[in-house]
């Protein structure tokens, strides 16, 4: 929820008439969060959203997440999950993601899908978050297009009905947050009346807003919607881009990684500094190139750390890494609470001296115990939680 905009036609207040065409009345269809407490967006439409021709199990959709059964995940370890040695690409993105750690707050996958979604879908269960490694498409939703392409975040909010296209002739390669209570940006970065402050890391100007088209007939008349990792299939009489008209703070953006501002320090600051959006138990952190610490006897490689409190997980996209080895794009980086974590050997040491960094990730900090699914430990190096000792540094 960046600001409020509009778009199309409005009746001069909510909660009055609106008519088209031989004073036909149009449906008023409020999307509200948090109840009615929360941010929210009015949308006019031709036809009344809920009215179904028929309804029944979906057979679309991604499948819950499991908990692997083995003894080694029930270990304190780091892993290092390696994306790119999933299965080849395949299918639509409302059934391509396959989750690989989640937790009651948020739901981490990935997904490589081939092909356009056949069908809507709305989330029920929670926001999502795309961070788009490769590929790009068009997101269209019931209140207007998101152009997208590599390195952008794309953002869809709970239960708006929307479905992806795809470029042609594209890989796709996709890190996924989907955040079961909520995202927005973090309140310190907003002033007392809710504009992003001139100190925030990125500005109103940074997000790609959704391009409103009016009633759309693609001929899909199918909608999926997501409750409790369950999916319910409603038939339509008509299509579901039916919007005349809208406005509010509730709607779908992309934003490049890239206009994040980063902010830098004559020593080494907490990750937190980098962090870009809140959810709900935690916070999602945006790594882009950048000068590193500057004073004459700075360490620019982070310190070793005694997480209590958070699990770290970091999606590698780009660049260097000054405190990781064997890490690559695609890269998959788990360090749970409860056991210290930090650099690799000869990283801390080595980074002295330096100026710059190019790394591009994506990183999250979880409240809540994250759980590996069997798909996580199919794909993790089992070498890497031995590969932080001291003797290991010869073989890497």
């Amino acid at each position: 929820m960046i600001d409020r905009i509009s778009a199309g036609d409005l009746p001069d207040k909510p909660h009055i008439g609106l008519y088209g065409p031989n004073q036909a009345l149009r449906h008023e269809h409020c999307l509200t969060r948090a109840g009615f407490d929360g941010p929210f967006t009015i949308a006019y439409r031709v036809n009344a959203p809920h009215v179904h021709r028929e309804w029944g199990r979906s057979d679309h959709g991604w499948p819950a997440p499991v908990p692997a059964d083995d003894a080694t995940t029930a270990l304190l370890l780091r892993r290092h999950l390696d994306s790119t040695g999933l299965p080849a690409a395949g299918g639509a993105p409302i059934d391509a993601r396959v989750p690989l750690l989640f937790s009651r707050d948020v739901v981490l996958s990935v997904a490589r899908p081939d092909r356009d979604d056949p069908v809507y879908l709305e989330n029920g269960d929670g926001d999502d978050l795309y961070y788009i490694h490769a590929g790009g498409g068009l997101l269209r939703t019931l209140l207007g297009d998101v152009r997208f392409g590599p390195e952008d975040y794309v953002f869809v909010p709970r239960g708006l009905t929307h479905r992806f296209i795809l470029d042609a002739d594209v890989a796709q390669h996709w890190f996924v947050i989907e955040a079961l209570s909520d995202l927005h940006v973090p309140k310190q970065f907003r002033n007392d009346i809710g504009q992003l402050r001139m100190d925030a890391p990125f500005t109103h100007r940074d997000f790609r807003r959704p391009s409103f088209f009016g009633p759309l007939d693609e001929g899909v008349r199918s909608i999926v919607a997501k409750r409790d990792h369950r999916y319910t299939r409603y038939e339509l009489d008509h299509t579901p881009l039916d919007v005349v008209g809208w406005d509010g703070t509730v709607w779908p953006w992309a934003f490049p990684i890239r206009a994040f501002q980063p902010k830098t320090s004559t020593v080494h600051l907490p990750p937190t500094i980098h962090g870009t959006f809140a959810i709900g138990g935690g916070l999602v952190c945006s790594f882009v190139p950048r000068l590193v610490d500057y004073h004459e006897g700075a360490i620019p490689c982070p310190y070793p750390h005694a997480s209590v409190h958070c699990d770290e997980v970091i999606f590698y996209a780009h660049g260097n890494f000054t405190s990781r080895k064997g890490v690559g794009p695609g890269s998959i980086s788990y360090h749970p609470m409860g056991t210290s974590h930090g650099p690799h050997p000869g990283a801390y040491a080595g980074s002295i001296g330096h100026t710059r960094t190019d790394e591009l990730a994506v990183m999250l900090d979880v409240f809540t115990p994250l759980t590996p699914t069997a798909a996580a430990r199919a794909i993790e190096d089992p070498g890497y939680h031995a590969s932080f000792r001291p003797d290991a540094r010869a073989a890497r």
